[in-house]
Order: C-alpha cells, then sequence, then structure tokens
C-alpha cells in the first residue's frame, strides 16, 4: 500500500551515501537541482563518511532527516546485513526519518536487507534495480567494450537493463516527496535484451564492431584473475553475476509507477553515450569498481 498521510516529505539535509558513484552522484545533482540540502557520504567528504569506519556515521548523521542508502560494495559483501543493521540504528540515534535503499533483483543477501529496512521503524522505501546501462561506459564492462568482446557468464539469459537516471529520478522522488512510504519498486528498462543484442546496439554507438562471448563462470573469475584483479573483486563480481541465471527475465513497473512515465531503452542511452566520446579512447581493458 502507498502511504497516503499528508507529512511534507522530507525537507531537511540528505545524506547520500556512496555520494560519488554510479547512483549517488545522480541523486546529488537532483536534489541539488530541486533545492534540497544535501550532505554527500564518501570518505572524502566533509565530515567524512565511511561504510568501514562505523566513528564516521555520527558526524555524518547529524542533522540529517533521509537517507540515500547505498551499501558498498555490495549488498552480497560479507558482513553488509550487519553494517545495515547498525547503520539503521545510528540513523534512528541521530533522528533520521527517512530512508531509500537501493537493492538489487533476484540477489537473496539484498532481500534480506530489504527486509532489515522494513523493519527498522523509519519511513522506508526500496528502488530494487537491475543492471545498470552505465556499467559499460562507466565501470564493470567498459574495458570489455573498449575492446570489442563482451566476455561474461551469461548465456543467453535476457535483462532488463535499467539507466541509472531513471534510479536516481526514483530515489529522488522517494526521498522529497509523500507517496511512496512502504513502497518497493522494482526498476528495469523498458525491454529485455540479451547480451548479444546490446553488443549489437553498442556497435551501432560507437561506430565499430562489438560482440559477445558466453563463457563459463570458471572462464570468467580465470580471465579477471589474469587481467589483475584482486581476488576479493572477483569473487564479488562472480557472485553478483549469478544472478544472470534466468531469474531476472522479467520486467519491472517501478519507474512508471514512481515517476508517471516510461523507462528509458537502453539504445538511447547508447546513443547518447557513444555520441559524447565515452568509447573513443583507445586503451588496455581494465575492470572498473565504479
Amino acid at each position: 500500500m502507498v502511504d497516503t498521510t499528508t507529512k511534507a516529505g522530507s525537507n531537511g539535509l540528505t545524506l547520500v551515501t556512496g555520494g560519488t558513484g554510479k547512483t549517488g552522484r545522480r541523486v546529488v545533482e537532483r536534489l541539488r537541482a530541486a533545492g534540497r540540502a544535501v550532505r554527500v557520504g564518501s570518505r572524502r567528504g566533509t565530515p567524512a563518511f565511511d561504510w568501514a569506519d562505523e566513528s564516521t556515521w555520527a558526524g555524518a548523521l547529524e542533522g540529517v532527516s533521509a537517507v540515500y542508502l547505498a551499501y558498498l560494495p555490495d549488498l552480497s559483501a560479507p558482513g553488509a546485513l550487519g553494517v545495515v543493521t547498525r547503520f539503521l540504528d545510528a540513523m534512528k540515534r541521530a533522528g533520521a526519518e527517512r530512508v531509500v535503499l537501493i537493492s538489487d533483483r533476484g540477489e537473496p543477501s539484498s532481500q534480506e536487507a530489504e527486509k532489515i529496512v522494513a523493519r527498522s521503524g523509519l519511513e522506508w522505501t526500496v528502488v530494487r534495480c537491475a543492471w545498470f546501462h552505465q556499467n559499460f561506459d562507466e565501470g564493470e564492462f567498459m574495458g570489455m567494450v573498449m575492446d570489442g568482446l563482451l566476455t561474461l557468464p551469461a548465456g543467453a539469459v535476457k535483462e532488463g537493463f535499467v539507466d541509472a537516471d531513471d534510479i536516481a529520478a526514483v530515489a529522488v522522488a522517494a526521498l522529497i516527496e509523500d507517496g511512496h512510504k512502504g513502497e518497493v519498486y522494482e526498476v528495469t528498462g523498458p525491454e529485455l535484451l540479451g547480451f548479444d543484442e546490446v553488443a549489437t546496439i553498442l556497435s551501432e554507438a560507437t561506430g565499430r564492431a562489438v560482440r559477445y562471448q558466453a563463457v563459463t563462470m570458471t572462464e570468467f573469475g580465470d580471465g579477471l584473475r589474469e587481467a589483475g584483479v584482486p581476488e576479493d573483486f572477483v569473487q564479488l563480481l562472480s557472485h553478483i553475476l549469478e544472478t544472470l541465471d534466468g531469474r531476472n527475465q522479467t520486467l519491472g513497473d517501478g519507474v512508471q509507477r514512481a515517476l508517471g512515465r516510461p523507462a528509458k531503452p537502453f539504445a538511447d542511452y547508447a546513443r547518447r553515450v557513444g555520441a559524447a566520446g565515452a568509447w573513443n579512447a583507445v586503451g588496455e581493458s581494465e575492470v572498473a569498481r565504479g
């Protein structure tokens, strides 16, 4: 049920955790554009905020009324649920009232985190996300696009890739508007795409050939190790990629429900990013944490 009370939304200071990341910085930009006071949660922020250093939490939460909760490195990481639980307690001690959690589709640890948020006693909204469009130019798959070869353990599975701008727009609506309390917004793009279809779209957007090659999970992990990726990140990314097994081959209506408009398609993203020159540089492959 949607909360229909007429409370004036979150008008105070908003802490955006992961405030320099893919979705966090977009949330910051939208909140500022709406004239809202924002505190960027990052290790380099003032005050500093670090998920791994709980002594930073009280200072970052001082005077805060709402929080965009993006746990890093991922809700599936070891110990994440305990950290989220303690952070929610810290929110309540600080007097914060509203929390918007960014979560993952089909990921058991993420769904446990959603339950923890729902039991927190805070006003809560969950934004449950498909794989981001921006993984192909700002993060994990950028190097593959640059090399013209998407090597992923996804077989013929299709995914409802979603634009990070849509995620941020839904999150900001939940942070500053009423009517979103207790909602779980499953946000996807408007279509299911296989990675072969993604490669075709990227080829058109980049002006050079990009193709998809399905590999096993073992082959994928070995490839990361050969590229010098740290073992802990190999394990984390491999775990995240396990959701590309067909469990999420459905579309969500979260963007439409929260914003009253359709989600942005992947082809529009690819054309926009391609026109901006994001894939023009020539360099060696790398896996970025984003």
